[in-house]
């Protein structure tokens, strides 16, 4: 038999499930306090050649607006960490943008220099050869290619380097 006294030990009951409402309480706060503070993903851009395939978010990016020449400095200093892929003379290369980039317009430049005009469909082919050839300003074994979001002003920079196979 127990000793408690009569309805003590339904009391007892109340004060442990309320703590734990208060422990999943603050759980949920936590969590929702940890997801406020990530970054929302940009939109993303894609380079396919053969079966290899790339894609990456914007190297630089502020949520659809234009950058300013200080942030377009900065964005120049960041194309070194670029992912790489392979682009054979006779392959070709496939760009695959997200609509929020086809939206606002994009070009695509190589080594800094405009290489198409003004796009907004969210696919484009060229082919390889362009982007090693002399004619063009891309020769030697390595290039930068730069998806620029919007023309004047930009408003997002996606970056890549395509690789002589």
């Amino acid at each position: 038999m127990t000793t408690l006294p009569r309805g003590e030990a339904a009391e007892v009951h109340r004060v442990a499930r309320r703590r734990r409402a208060v422990a999943a309480a603050g759980a949920v706060a936590a969590g929702l306090l940890v997801l406020s503070a990530c970054d929302k993903p940009t939109p993303t851009a894609t380079i396919t050649v053969g079966r290899d395939t790339v894609s990456s978010e914007a190297v630089c990016y502020n949520d659809g607006n234009a950058l300013d020449a200080k942030a377009l400095t900065a964005c120049a200093k960041k194309t070194g960490d670029a992912k790489t892929i392979s682009v054979g003379e006779d392959s070709t290369v496939r760009i695959g943008v997200d609509p929020k980039i086809a939206d606002a317009g994009w070009a695509v430049l190589v080594n800094g220099r405009p290489f198409t005009s003004l796009s907004k469909e969210t696919y484009r082919t060229l082919p390889g050869n362009a982007f090693f050839n002399e004619q063009y300003g891309t020769g030697g074994n390595s290039n930068t290619l730069v998806i620029q979001m919007g023309s004047n002003p930009t408003k997002g920079v996606w970056s890549f380097k395509l690789k002589k196979a």
